[in-house]
């Protein structure tokens, strides 16, 4: 029996002109992973990425914690979905950028709202695969990994990606996936035990490496 260990990409650049980039704070984040799985002797046979910078930068972090020169396999079905377009599809106005709690609970009501509509085939988002191809990326790596692998196996991705695939392994509900992947936080471990036939969900967006007190401040959500 393998583990696939599922980590979201650490803090972003929510609110900035390029969402797309690690912060300081998200750097230290994968590295302070990237030591954990070193401490705990965790070493994995292989590992998958989406092709998006934050999820790259995530990598390189873990990486660096490791103390290892391990690549990664790009799998472009790990890429987040748009939030912009996401939201575009429903509210025609660009939004301004948050400055204020009231403002970001109005952006994450609007992406909620977005993701269920496009989740239901109601809107198609501007550059985006249906909800139906976003699932399939996704999938079909996971079938990937139970036909390839079966050993410790990482993937470094994003929040939509990776409530999908939880939703899936547990047939969960549209709604249900929504609620997930809006409380997601940044390098959180999500774990998988697969065989040949079956993922199974062990645990779901835990921090173990930001465990103790000196790092209760390096919990984020965006």
């Amino acid at each position: 029996m393998g583990t696939l260990y599922l980590v979201r990409h650490g803090q972003a650049s929510f609110g900035a002109d390029d969402y797309d980039v690690l912060s300081e704070m998200g750097y230290r984040q994968s590295l302070r992973l990237g030591e954990y799985f070193k401490y705990k002797g965790i070493s994995f046979e292989a590992a998958f990425t989406g092709t998006l910078q934050r999820q790259l930068k995530t990598f390189a972090g873990i990486c660096e914690g490791m103390e290892t020169l391990m690549e990664a396999a790009a799998w472009v079905g790990l890429n987040e979905y748009d939030s912009e377009a996401v939201i575009g599809a429903i509210h025609p106005h660009k939004l301004e950028k948050p400055t204020s709690p009231e403002m970001y609970r109005s952006h994450f009501r609007l992406l909620k709202d977005g993701l269920a509509q496009w989740m239901g085939g109601v809107v198609s988002p501007k550059g985006m695969p249906s909800y139906t191809d976003f699932v399939a990326g996704i999938t079909a790596l996971l079938d990937h990994i139970r036909a390839n692998h079966s050993g410790n196996v990482l993937l470094v991705s994003s929040g939509g990606p990776i409530s999908t695939a939880v939703g899936h392994v547990l047939g969960t509900a549209p709604e249900t996936t929504i609620e997930l992947n809006l409380r997601i936080r940044n390098c959180s471990l999500t774990e998988f035990a697969f065989t040949p036939k079956r993922h199974m969900l062990v645990t779901y967006n835990t921090l173990p490496h930001l465990d103790a007190p000196e790092h209760t401040s390096w919990i984020t959500y965006s």
